[in-house]
């Protein structure tokens, strides 16, 4: 599979994200449900902690992820669905920080929604990966 990374503006490659990415000569891609910050029996965790939540919610892709044969090092396309986008912002280095570690920058889209799926969670991701 080869990257090619769209990006007309240098700015988001700042936050650590490209605009657009081709993706040519694919083999298998992984669509993921929504991850958020719930335990093995679907029990949501870390109530108010946004940190926490958004850790928890990327281990619990990166498990979907590794299930499939793949690693965040494979997402092409990442949705984040928060109730707070000024407080995710304010705990975005620990996204931007493991996509940067895995060596990639998705394109990306944040949306404030009024709730989630269930009370007290904060932070839902949604990816697309392709390998």
């Amino acid at each position: 599979m080869e990257r090619t990374a769209v990006n007309p503006w240098p700015w988001s490659l700042n936050l650590g994200y490209n605009q657009g990415e081709i993706v040519s000569g694919e083999t298998r891609t992984l669509y993921c449900s929504g991850q958020t910050a719930m335990d093995a029996d679907g029990k949501p965790q870390h109530a108010d902690d946004m940190d926490a939540q958004l850790a928890l919610s990327l281990d619990n892709l990166e498990a979907v992820l590794a299930e499939a044969g793949m690693s965040l090092a494979d997402v092409v396309r990442l949705n984040v669905y928060t109730t707070d986008v000024d407080r995710l912002f304010e705990h975005y280095g620990v996204l931007a920080g493991r996509l940067g570690a895995a060596g990639v920058a998705p394109a990306t889209t944040m949306l404030g929604v009024t709730r989630l799926a269930l009370p007290g969670l904060l932070v839902e991701l949604e990816a697309t990966a392709v390998s």
